[in-house]
């Protein structure tokens, strides 16, 4: 399975937000990340921006919403272009579920992500795995980017690997949290194959090239390149 590289925007600087996206063209996705102030701590952008973005982007984008009620408004960025749009189980209303709300994306011809914090078991969702098209290992707690990676999520990722090896499912999976130069190895010898990396990115004079390198790293560890 190929290895993905998705540059997490929230790392960039807001104002200049096309030229940044121009920065990372040679990244799979763009990840974008939408929070609520509710679910998360954090206030980012929402609908208005993200179309936007959509509009100028020279990559898909790939959009994690850390918001409550995503049964509500995750259609609504599918609906916009958005390659991936990612939802967190936790956040599912009582009256919706996940599997629900991923059908909803795929209908509008999103691929649907299940987005997993660092406390969330993946054992319950391992049977749905056929009803989504990746799943997010949060490798941080969500709402703020530049925090550390969190090693004790990485059996978590195994499960989830070995599941979708054994399902020969076209299921991708994301870490988003920490990636940098010394952490994505771990994260794709346990079996991540797609690597958010925000302040690793942007934080590099050359943007593009922090890329390549970390494209390279996951590569030296990975089931992606087998």
């Amino acid at each position: 399975m190929a290895l993905r590289i998705n540059p997490s925007i929230l790392a960039s600087d807001f104002a200049n937000l096309e030229s940044e996206l121009g920065r990372i063209k040679n990244a799979d996705l763009a990840h974008v990340d939408v929070m609520d102030n509710h679910f998360v701590p954090n206030l980012t952008l929402g609908l208005p921006v993200v179309e936007r973005l959509q509009q100028v982007s020279p990559i898909p984008l790939d959009v994690h919403l850390m918001i409550d009620a995503p049964e509500r408004w995750a259609p609504q960025y599918a609906e916009l272009g958005a390659y991936s749009v990612t939802f967190h189980a936790e956040a599912v209303g009582r009256d919706s579920d996940p599997v629900a709300v991923a059908r909803s994306l795929r209908e509008r011809g999103a691929r649907a992500g299940l987005a997993l914090k660092p406390g969330t078991d993946a054992e319950p969702f391992l049977e749905l795995l056929p009803e989504f098209d990746m799943v997010l290992v949060m490798t941080v707690e969500p709402g703020f980017g530049g925090q550390s990676f969190m090693p004790e999520t990485m059996p978590k990722l195994r499960t989830l690997s070995q599941a979708v090896r054994d399902s020969g499912l076209d299921v991708w999976l994301q870490v988003d949290g920490g990636i940098n130069d010394d952490t994505i190895g771990i994260a794709a010898e346990a079996g991540a194959t797609v690597f958010v990396a925000g302040s690793s990115v942007f934080g590099a004079e050359n943007a593009g090239a922090q890329v390549d390198h970390l494209r390279e790293l996951a590569a030296g560890h990975g089931h992606g390149h087998r």
